[in-house]
């Protein structure tokens, strides 16, 4: 595989630039001194970013764009063989990565590289990670799914030997990545398109940690069922964060504001006395996901203090419980929970909150995962005082299950859960705005376009 060496810069054309997370590693790529081209449909804040710092963007994808001179071609799924620049590229014997092979060569070449994974919770602990380590002024390199407002955008280029990452199993991605420090927040059944059951995907995260050196870091939540699965016998050190007494990193005490945000005390093997961290972001989710980077940045030699200091700054990313407005006495809020996990931990945080009532407006995201987990589904939706259901959200998917947000109305109704299903966001916002009370928290959740409602709501 062609490998990146930062030491030597050279020409790396994109397909598909645009991306949040393509033009992410362009940036990167442009910060240390290298030549980038790439291609994208239309232009955008992204590519105009770009081509203000230097890559030359081309808008249509065609063979002519793929030169001589380029030395690799990076694409992501979304690009299939049939691409004339792909086709371009193979022709002319130009070495080619996916996104994911190109994020595992850039990591190869940081002394320390962090890859966040587990199937929620990556972008907050990425963000919190990168939280704290510019509150101690560490420069790191990074790389988020999620808009953060401390970096100004998904990216941030530094100049230390600190890269840290999101690190997603789906289609196996992470296993292309060389992190020295692996977390795992999680291992839930999700992505049932690509993997078989949970039993393949727990297969998968094993395979991740074993990906990390001997001289590197496992973080873990001792809070996985039959974790050891994972861990046994791994070369690499191993640190469990969780609420045991046993593990390396301990929280307890745990308290919530009228806002619903914690604090906790985590407590540090091997150390005297507990350090009392405050979180400004709702939920006992982000108290588990706050422990997790507290541990990443001790492994990088941060100090507690200015790790708590960090927490407390942090104010969350767009789409993860983001306070959009109020309307009249409705608050409305936009969250990107589409698991049942992330919809129970979104709405549990929701209910610490001080509130009359709750209203959720749910976008299930793919046909593969509102069958497979349509039970979890309705358990978790159930959580809420309202229940108001837009058309699935298709993504990469065509319908061909016979599955629709109206068989998850039924089942909530059956359930006694006040449900409704819409199928068309101007219905929706009719409903919201003839039936709301003062005193809602009006939750949109999912991670298609469920966002517009509250925006267009809130006249934006």
């Amino acid at each position: 595989m062609y490998q990146l060496d930062f030491n030597h810069p050279v020409w790396v054309h994109f397909i598909g630039i645009g991306g949040i997370s393509m033009s992410g590693l362009a940036e990167v790529l442009l910060g240390r001194g290298f030549r980038v081209s790439g291609s994208d449909g239309k232009e955008s804040e992204l590519t105009r970013k770009l081509a203000a710092d230097g890559a030359e963007i081309f808008y249509g994808q065609r063979a002519g764009n793929i030169s001589d001179g380029i030395d690799v071609v990076v694409y992501t799924a979304a690009i299939h063989p049939d691409n004339p620049e792909f086709q371009a590229a193979v022709e002319k014997s130009i070495p080619i990565l996916t996104r994911a092979e190109l994020l595992g060569q850039m990591m190869r070449n940081y002394r320390t590289a962090v890859a966040v994974a587990g199937t929620h919770g990556k972008t907050t602990t990425t963000s919190m990670i990168t939280e704290i380590l510019l509150e101690g002024n560490c420069d790191p390199t990074i790389s988020v799914g999620g808009m953060l407002d401390c970096i100004g955008g998904n990216i941030r280029v530094g100049k230390s030997d600190s890269f840290v990452t999101e690190a997603c199993e789906y289609t196996n991605s992470f296993l292309s990545f060389y992190p020295t420090v692996g977390v795992i927040l999680n291992i839930r059944e999700d992505h049932l398109d690509f993997f078989k059951d949970l039993a393949d995907i727990r297969h998968s995260f094993r395979l991740f940690a074993e990906r990390i050196p001997e001289e590197g870091l496992l973080i873990i939540s001792s809070n996985i069922e039959n974790y050891e699965e994972i861990t046994a016998g791994l070369p690499c050190r191993v640190q469990m964060v969780g609420m045991r007494a046993e593990d390396d990193y301990r929280m307890d005490h745990i308290t919530y504001n009228a806002s619903g945000k914690p604090e906790f005390d985590c407590y540090v093997k091997g150390s005297d006395a507990p350090e009392h961290m405050v979180l400004n972001v709702p939920g006992e989710h982000n108290a588990w996901n706050a422990l997790a980077a507290i541990a990443v940045g001790r492994e990088m030699n941060v100090s507690m203090d200015i790790i708590a200091e960090g927490l407390r700054h942090f104010t969350g990313t767009h789409r993860r419980f983001e306070y959009k407005g109020k309307l009249g006495g409705i608050t409305i809020v936009d969250d990107y929970a589409h698991h049942p996990d992330e919809i129970r931990a979104t709405l549990a945080a929701a209910r610490r909150c001080d509130s009359k009532r709750i209203v959720c407006v749910f976008q299930p995201h793919t046909y593969t995962r509102t069958k497979a987990l349509m039970d979890e589904f309705v358990d978790a939706l159930s959580l809420a005082d309202r229940v108001v259901l837009a058309k699935i959200y298709a993504a990469r998917e065509t319908d061909t299950l016979g599955v629709s947000s109206g068989d998850l109305c039924k089942k909530l109704k059956a359930k006694g859960v006040d449900a409704w299903y819409f199928s068309t966001f101007d219905e929706i916002e009719t409903f919201l705005l003839e039936n709301s009370i003062d005193g809602d928290l009006l939750i949109t959740m999912g991670a298609g376009d469920v966002v517009n409602i509250g925006e267009k709501l809130l006249g934006r």
